[in-house]
């Protein structure tokens, strides 16, 4: 049956094309066939949505994710899909499932990505059936996807296959020439399936879980660049995309990524590095990195990207169970000692180690991603509710002690029954004009799939929208909301070479329908629930009632009204796999 969406105010995602009420026809396999107004078609053969009042735009893209598990378990990815994200890509920061077997997958992600590995573990042991792109792409393919998927392919997966898992973990090992052709053919074998690039990891703070490897480091960190040059070469050749992160402790090997992308005397490399944000605890870092982008691009013929959320950064603790005390020797050395309660609260009560934390904490200049500014951190739950609400500065006046004492005594106290939440990144509104028109910024990183107790950005797309509108009706525009929209859609589309992101005559029907009447319904608080097939795991999600108010994917509505449709990540297949368009070929 076709489909009539009417009297909306179209989006098509094209920057240069202004919002206008327009209908769109789209035919029974999900293409739109018409753009435009007045149409008479019979009402028997064609379902009519009435669009009034509300706007028609593209499907977001979320081109950083963590899916790679939960799509096995739950493919309609319904956290996204409900606001609004048509398309996704995962396989990023180094890891993918596609090369290792179920254990040794399952220990690179679990423990950086804070994926609960007892359910990781037996879901792959349980479905991965795959050992090559082919292979899982083919499964994948058979899933009953809700949106769409696109990947990179992990140079920690890859690596760890090519060396061996014990080799590829030893700081004393490299890559034989043998094995970089292994790695060389991986990636190629990636690249001819559709995966839109190769995923790398500097970043000391990724670790691996699991008994053997416990607080190594994940593959793709023990690399050197020179090992990698091959890989850089194959990527550079196929117009392909490098995306990683830098040593967010010693920051300055982001310089690698950024040479790696110039292309005087050579073509281009396209390459985006997490993540541009404006940081608590370094404000300097936002300017520097914008800088920095904007002389590689301009002079170095580069074609280099940063990735940015458009809102503010906030996470969630419970006791030190999180990444960000993975930046500072002495929050380290408690991760590691995570599995044994006893040793690391002994360490905890030594006066010599708390005195180290106090002088880590306190540094001024050291780099920081977490702020380490115990005043802005709240108490949100605790056996003892008379500590909910409260900081640590609170409670050290209270008991005429140290900051660090209190918080240290209450982990040992409560452990992980602790709970508390601070925002270490974009809490200044005034910012958000520079970040949000930066051109050479992806808006991306909602990490979605991962860190499930720890963040929630799955609706950031409404976020940023909501935020230039209410800067458009206060007379003080971020942007036009054309732009916004597009940068959201049309131009993350564009420059990761997908076909998606765009609604015009001959393309796939993904869109959504907004109510403008319910931005005030879009805001920063979080919820938990259950995700049923991960064995009913509570995660932290994102609730705009009545702003998404249809979703179509292929032409086919999957939710609507605050429900999805009841064949919906079960039996109905809406989403595909998005395959990266080859340029060449297509000319």
């Amino acid at each position: 049956m076709n489909t009539l969406i009417k009297n909306g105010l179209f989006f098509s995602g094209d920057l240069n094309e202004k919002a206008i009420q327009q209908d769109i026809l789209i035919d029974s396999n999900g293409k739109i066939k018409k753009i435009g107004s007045n149409y008479s078609i019979p009402e028997s053969d064609i379902e009519i949505i009435d669009a009034t009042g509300k706007w028609i735009v593209p499907g977001f893209i979320d081109s950083h994710t963590h899916y790679d598990a939960e799509v096995l378990a739950s493919p309609g990815l319904k956290e996204s899909a409900r606001h609004g994200v048509t398309s996704i890509i995962l396989g990023s920061c180094s890891v993918s499932a596609v090369f290792n077997n179920p254990e040794d997958t399952t220990d690179s992600f679990a423990r950086v990505e804070a994926i609960p590995r007892d359910i990781m573990l037996p879901l792959l042991q349980k479905e991965k059936n795959w050992n090559s792109p082919k292979e899982w792409k083919a499964y994948i393919n058979k899933l009953p996807l809700g949106i769409n998927v696109a990947s990179f392919i992990g140079h920690s997966d890859i690596r760890m296959k090519a060396m061996g898992i014990n080799r590829s973990l030893s700081e004393k090992e490299s890559a034989t020439e043998a094995e970089k052709l292994a790695m060389f053919n991986m990636l190629n074998d990636a690249l001819d399936e559709g995966f839109i690039g190769l995923s790398t990891m500097d970043n000391p703070w990724d670790k691996m879980d699991g008994d053997r490897y416990w607080s190594h480091k994940t593959p793709s960190f023990y690399s050197s660049w020179k090992e990698r040059k091959n890989l850089i070469d194959v990527l550079r050749k196929r117009d392909a995309i490098l995306q990683g992160a830098p040593n967010l402790v010693t920051r300055y090997n982001a310089l690698n990524y950024m040479f790696a992308s110039s292309g005087v005397f050579r073509k281009p490399l396209k390459t985006t590095m997490i993540a541009m944000m404006d940081l608590i605890g370094d404000r300097y870092i936002y300017p520097i990195i914008a800088l920095a982008s904007s002389v590689i691009n301009k002079f170095g013929n580069a074609n280099f990207r940063m990735q940015s959320p458009p809102c503010p950064f906030t996470v969630y603790y419970d006791g030190v169970d999180s990444v960000m005390f993975e930046e500072f020797p002495s929050g380290e050395a408690l991760r590691h000692l995570a599995k044994e309660l006893d040793q690391r609260n002994e360490l905890i009560k030594d006066q010599q180690y708390r005195e180290r934390f106090k002088k880590e904490i306190k540094k001024k200049f050291a780099p920081k991603v977490w702020h380490k500014d115990l005043s802005k951190s709240i108490i949100i739950d605790c056996p003892d509710t008379s500590l909910i609400g409260k900081n640590f500065y609170d409670l050290a006046k209270e008991r005429n002690s140290h900051p660090i004492d209190v918080f240290l005594d209450t982990i040992i106290l409560y452990d992980k029954k602790i709970r508390w939440t601070t925002t270490i990144a974009n809490d200044r509104k005034e910012k958000y004009k520079d970040l949000y028109n930066f051109k050479y910024n992806l808006i991306s990183f909602s990490d979605a799939g991962a860190h499930l107790n720890n963040m929630a950005f799955y609706n950031f797309p409404l976020k940023m929208i909501k935020n230039v509108q209410e800067s458009i009706e206060a007379g003080s525009p971020i942007m036009s909301m054309e732009k916004c929209i597009w940068r959201l859609t049309k131009e993350q589309s564009d420059w990761f070479n997908l076909d998606c992101g765009h609604l015009a005559e001959g393309k796939t029907a993904d869109l959504v329908l907004l109510n403008p009447e319910n931005f005030k319904n879009i805001n920063e608080n979080v919820e938990m629930e259950s995700i049923k097939e991960f064995g009913n795991f509570d995660r932290l999600v994102n609730r705009n009632d009545g702003v998404v108010t249809r979703v179509l994917v292929g032409g086919k509505t999957i939710f609507e009204n605050e429900k999805f449709t009841e064949d919906y990540g079960k039996s109905k297949k809406y989403g595909r796999f998005l395959a990266k368009i080859d340029k060449e070929k297509k000319h």
